[in-house]
Formats: C-alpha cells, structure tokens, sequence
C-alpha cells in the first residue's frame, strides 16, 4: 500500500447520507451520473447533494467529453471517473481542464494489464472492478491475486464487491501501487444509501496498522 491510503465511498444519492458519510476521514465522494445505475443522480436530485467539502468525484459512462466538462462545472467536480471505453485522448482532454481522472478497468481471470499502458500519462489512478454486464455496483468481487500481475506506474484503487468484513484481507494486500479502496453496494441499505455503522467500522479497521510501502 501507498502511505496515502484513499477511502471513496461511491454512489451517493441522498443529502443527509452524504452528510454522514463525509464526517468520517473519507477521502473522495462519487456520485454516478450514468443513467442505468440505481444510484443515478440526473434526476431529482436531492437538495444541497453536491453541497460538500470533500473532493467530488463524477462517475461517466462513455459520456461527451464536452457534457462532462459541462457537469463538472455546473457541480463543482474535482475528478472524473471514467467507467467505459474511453480512450486516452478523451482522459487527456478533460485532465487538461484541471480535472484528476481515474480510469476503470473491469477484471477477470483473463484480463491482460497490458492495456493499461496506454493510459499511464492520461490517469491519476486507475480503478480496477469486477467485470459484469452492468458497469459497477454490482457487488461482486473478482480474485483479488490477479493485482499480483500488475506492473504498471500507475496507482491503483480496489473496487467490486468490497463488503464491510474484508477489512482484515485488504490490509494483507502487499503491492507498491495499492492507493486505496472504492466503496459502493457492499455498505448499502439500498441502492445510494450507505450504512453509516458498517461504513465506520470498516474505515476504522483499514486505517489501523496499515502495512505502508
């Protein structure tokens, strides 16, 4: 792990929640702007949502680059996760706005890390997912020895499936690169409303004695 270790706590949806959320040492709050995600925010969003203190983080799915710029405005985004097929010209497009980018990478036994090289210089961090039909919040997990095969520059954040007792085996992950975890479904009560109990828990957990490289 990274001596800078990020909590993101993803799929933010209600107001007070958030509110919640964001009084623990969280680092990055996401909110999902891809319409087929249960944890959408396009539509009736609730009041004072994006009214936060912490860094804000946009969920896209394949979206214009130039909506994105355009939101990430409007909301007072700091970073843009791309959750798609977005190529490299694209995150260079919108990093050279001023916003950080995280580039998602959706794993199985048969992903090939090489095609993360073409996106070392466009990303800040990559973020590695459980691949699915749906993209993300899916609350699986994928064999997290795969990380092993990753030898990129790039800092990585662990996503998919993470739940509130794998606190103990996520500190025992060992590699260089290893920045933080992504959590979504795993700490839900329902689809955008985070279980505050089993949030503070786990943060409490994965901060103590983290093995730091």
């Amino acid at each position: 792990m990274q001596k800078t270790f990020i909590i993101k706590v993803c799929g933010m949806k209600f107001t007070a929640n958030r509110e919640q959320v964001e009084k623990f040492p969280v680092d990055l709050l996401g909110f999902i702007f891809y319409p087929l995600s249960k944890r959408y925010v396009g539509e009736n969003t609730q009041t004072g949502l994006f009214n936060s203190g912490k860094p804000k983080v946009g969920v896209f799915v394949n979206e214009n680059a130039f909506e994105i710029m355009a939101l990430a405005k409007n909301m007072k985004l700091n970073w843009i996760q791309l959750h798609g097929n977005e190529n490299p010209k694209t995150c260079n497009l919108l990093k050279n706005q001023g916003l950080r980018i995280i580039k998602t990478f959706s794993l199985d036994e048969n992903f090939q890390f090489d095609n993360t090289k073409v996106y070392e210089q466009a990303a800040d961090f990559f973020l590695f997912d459980t691949k699915t039909d749906l993209p993300g919040g899916s609350g699986q997990k994928f064999n997290w020895k795969i990380l092993n095969r990753y030898e990129g520059n790039t800092p990585f954040i662990l996503s998919g499936g993470i739940k509130p007792e794998d606190a103990e085996e996520i500190k025992g992950i060992i590699h260089p690169k290893f920045a933080g975890v992504d959590l979504n479904s795993g700490f839900e009560d329902k689809p955008g409303l985070k279980n505050i109990g089993n949030l503070e828990m786990f943060i409490t957990k994965i901060k103590s004695n983290i093995n730091c490289v």
